[in-house]
């Protein structure tokens, strides 16, 4: 079975998100809104499919890494979540929260070993035939 696919995202702690954001956009060319910035690529195998990585910057004092207290989580895109989450159920991963069905995808958030909080991704899938 296929687990991790890539990166989904990258979330981040700091202490002013807003002049964070204007940092990247301003020296490292990021476009970058409120919510940080999404990269949009093509799978290499199959062009036709879509996909996206979020940078995205959060206050320190946010509530949505927890029960971690690490200053990041790093999103996996995943094929098949509900398999993925069987089998690391069966390995006695700590899982954090239920499966949760959006527009664009399911989520489950893990943690390691070490405790840091790990987003699990199955994005809805994207095609089209433009390239």
């Amino acid at each position: 079975m296929k687990k991790v696919t890539g990166l989904g995202g990258i979330f981040f702690k700091c202490d002013n998100p807003k002049a964070m954001n204007e940092w990247y956009a301003k020296n490292l060319g990021l476009p970058t809104s409120d919510y940080g910035t999404t990269f949009e690529w093509r799978e290499a195998d199959n062009p036709s499919r879509k996909g996206s990585t979020t940078w995205s910057t959060f206050p320190q004092d946010t509530k949505y890494f927890n029960p971690s207290t690490k200053p990041f989580m790093i999103n996996y895109r995943v094929e098949n979540l509900s398999a993925l989450v069987d089998e690391l159920k069966k390995e006695n991963v700590t899982i954090v929260d239920e499966i949760a069905d959006y527009d664009y995808g399911k989520f489950i958030h893990v943690l390691d070993p070490e405790g840091n909080m790990i987003e699990l991704w199955e994005p809805k899938e994207e095609t089209d035939t433009e390239m």
